[in-house]
């Protein structure tokens, strides 16, 4: 039983340190996310070698919405604790809580909780999925329940995936808090360091360098220190390969009075060993919140639109934030009623 819990359940911590933050001491985003994945590789990777059979790695097929409680900042520890709750044929899924906590006072808290699905591929044959060894449930209705959770998911990534492909093009003298402003992208050689045991890119430096983008973005279009608020679910359509060029290129689509909404997506040229064209490997929508030198919340600048495909853009995030602020409500109101 013991050794059943040491597979399906981890725990590790790392201290903060400055090159983990931002100029303002804020841990970025991208650090915690990157945690978070390599916490959720580890134990996926460990349960679906659990049994005699052809050696696998887990590869990070999509993270749900993930929500940014608490700041984190230089010199606190982050708690990372990952279980495996749910596994279909070929598919687990890991819940990851992350907690922050003051060394000197030993005060905690919570900082993240994120759910994130992986695949195990095959370490002679990179193209074949493995089935995964099932777990046993404390009562039925949690399989249940982690059965939908797993079906909502694969269709939402289908329907992901079909929307994808949009470019984003550099704007001459853009006017400002428009589109063109604020947009970014950073171009980066995939090398070792940044892959896993199969040679492509591991799930976590590819979120890190997402935030980084995103957090470009919403500095540029504020000009004030950020930090990012939420992540809705990244999903990873394509594997990456090392020595593929990436371009993680981000805009702004959305902003309220207190967020903004930027689209981030990632492209991949693998012209090394095999050239082929250019494929979108990842996209994902990152929620970031201004704030003043105090840590207070600061209004956003409102987005400038021109464009009708920005309009849209526009209206499909704010469609989102409501339904985001709506979900928010919902779960709010049992603890006002006690």
């Amino acid at each position: 039983r013991s050794y059943v819990k040491y597979l399906s359940f981890l725990i590790h911590c790392r201290i903060m340190r400055p090159d983990d933050a931002n100029i303002a001491g804020n841990v970025h985003g991208g650090t915690i996310l990157k945690m978070i994945e390599e916490a959720g590789a580890i134990i996926s990777t460990r349960h679906c070698n659990s049994q005699s059979g052809e050696p696998c790695v887990a590869a990070l097929a999509r993270v749900e919405r993930t929500d940014f409680l608490s700041p984190m900042c230089i010199g606190d520890v982050a708690n990372v604790s990952a279980e495996i709750t749910y596994t279909s044929k070929h598919s687990v899924e890991v819940q990851v809580n992350v907690l922050s906590e003051n060394i000197l006072t030993g005060a905690k808290r919570m900082t993240n909780r994120a759910t994130l699905w992986y695949v195990p591929l095959s370490l002679k044959n990179v193209d074949k999925v493995l089935e995964v060894p099932p777990i046993q449930y404390a009562w039925k209705e949690l399989e249940e329940e982690g059965r939908k959770r797993y079906e909502e998911q694969k269709l939402e990534r289908l329907v992901t995936k079909e929307r994808n492909g949009d470019i984003i093009f550099p704007v001459i003298n853009p006017e400002p808090y428009t589109v063109g402003c604020s947009q970014s992208s950073l171009i980066h050689l995939v090398g070792p360091s940044d892959c896993t045991l199969h040679g492509f890119v591991h799930g976590g430096v590819t979120m890190k360098l997402m935030d980084e983008v995103a957090g470009i973005v919403a500095a540029r279009h504020c000009k004030t220190n950020v930090v990012t608020a939420s992540v809705d679910a990244i999903n990873f359509h394509e594997k990456i390969k090392k020595g593929c060029v990436i371009t993680i290129s981000g805009r702004m689509t959305f902003t309220s009075n207190k967020s903004m909404e930027i689209e981030v997506f990632v492209d991949a040229d693998p012209f090394v060993d095999e050239p082929k064209e250019r494929y979108r490997a990842v996209s994902a929508f990152f929620t970031y919140v201004s704030l003043s030198k105090e840590g207070k919340p600061l209004p956003v600048p409102q987005l400038v639109v021109e464009s009708e495909d920005e309009k849209r853009r526009f209206e499909d995030g704010k469609g989102r934030y409501l339904q985001t602020k709506a979900k928010r409500q919902v779960q709010m109101q049992p603890l006002t009623q006690q």
